[in-house]
């Protein structure tokens, strides 16, 4: 079983995520990752592209405590950010195939809990369009939804909005982009989604 996580406000980011996503553990899983905003002047992917900074992991029950360590290096940074536990349904548990996922530019993320019912009707059109995708999940697929709904000039929640009305299945999710640094869009249907609220981060 999934869990998500997404954060925004005052506090370094990755310690959060590290700490909610131990937080998560019982829930079982075999992969886990993070992404921040950190803008694109001064972060990257661990890959060195893009604004949005995104670590991701594969080994069972030891994915946590394997992003905490590859975290060290992490920018500092209080952009919205989101992480994931992943119990894989769609592709195996790899670190391609684990959250977050990106659009082909890169500036956008997200995580996801659930299942998507139409995904390879929705990859198969996306790849005859041009779309580049990395991973065998039904999640990348939104992503790159969200991602030629903003390239029309929708703002990330309308985009999301959007995309949400192709899929079928039942879900949660959380998206960041680094067109809205400060902002998680999340959304559900038929699974559970809390939202929290603290004045310390």
């Amino acid at each position: 079983m999934c869990g998500i996580i997404g954060v925004t406000g005052e506090a370094d980011a990755v310690p959060v995520l590290i700490g909610a996503l131990h937080q998560l553990e019982y829930r079982g899983y075999d992969s886990a990752g993070i992404a921040v905003v950190v803008g694109a002047a001064d972060g990257a992917d661990s890959d060195a592209r893009g604004p949005i900074w995104r670590i991701r992991a594969a080994g069972g029950t030891n994915s946590v405590a394997k992003l905490a360590d590859l975290a060290a290096g992490a920018p500092a940074g209080h952009g919205a950010a989101i992480g994931h536990t992943r119990w894989a349904t769609h592709g195996s548990p790899t670190p391609e195939n684990a959250h977050p996922h990106t659009d082909c530019t890169r500036r956008l993320a997200i995580i996801h809990n659930g299942i998507i019912e139409n995904h390879a009707e929705l990859r198969a059109e996306l790849e005859a369009a041009g779309h580049t995708l990395t991973s065998a999940t039904d999640t990348e697929v939104m992503a790159h939804l969200i991602e030629q709904e903003m390239a029309g000039g929708a703002p990330l929640a309308e985009a999301t909005r959007t995309m949400l009305r192709r899929l079928r299945g039942a879900f949660s999710i959380a998206v960041v982009s680094a067109d809205e640094p400060d902002t998680i869009v999340a959304a559900r249907r038929l699974t559970p989604l809390v939202l929290g609220l603290h004045d310390d981060v």
